[in-house]
């Protein structure tokens, strides 16, 4: 699901003041997410604060989404994790299907990914710069270690706009174009995810 203009420009304006405030991490400061995402620039990383989320869930309570999430069963918990991310020119994010739930932690159960959500909140981007959002699906219904993917989906990061999907899904992010100059791809990601026994 892609929806343009989903926030004002005031909307971005709150979001990107928080993100001046926030505490960021490049990718160089995350190695598990590096070994993960190799030769994908150093796009950053920064917890969303507790306004900010509400503000966010405030805007996306759906229907469908609790619809969806409820039919999966034998829920134990419900769980979100949304973070900013910062690309500048040169960074990009490999082909993979939010599959992997993490590195286990003892003693706590895994999240299941259900719902993907990105949304966009520079205040300007041009076609030439890249980080577009691509969605892939298979071509075969066969489970292959490395899947023959056909691109479904090649999603501009226009801003405002809000992107959803679900999980698994491959997809990716373009890598920024040198041409975006200073401009960076700003956006809030993260899901919506399940807890099971």
């Amino acid at each position: 699901m892609v929806v343009e203009n989903f926030w004002s420009a005031e909307e971005r304006q709150f979001f990107r003041d928080r993100m001046n405030q926030a505490a960021w991490k490049s990718l160089s400061d995350l190695p598990n997410v590096r070994e993960d995402f190799p030769q994908s620039g150093n796009w950053a990383k920064a917890e969303i604060g507790p306004p900010e989320g509400q503000r966010l869930l405030s805007r996306v309570q759906f229907p469908f989404l609790q619809d969806y999430i409820e039919s999966f069963p034998n829920i134990i918990g419900r769980h979100l994790g949304f973070s900013y991310y910062s690309y500048s020119a040169g960074d990009c994010l490999l082909t993979h299907d939010d599959t992997d739930q993490g590195r286990p932690i003892a003693g706590r159960r895994t999240l299941q990914r259900r719902i993907a959500l990105v949304t966009y909140l520079h205040e300007e981007w041009q076609p030439d710069w890249g980080g577009e959002l691509i969605i892939y699906a298979a071509r075969s219904g066969e489970q292959m270690a490395q899947p023959d993917l056909v691109p479904t989906h090649c999603i501009e990061p226009r801003p405002g706009s809000l992107v959803m999907f679900t999980v698994p899904r491959f997809h990716r992010v373009c890598r920024v174009d040198a041409t975006a100059g200073q401009h960076r791809r700003l956006s809030i990601a993260g899901w919506f995810m399940t807890e099971h026994p």
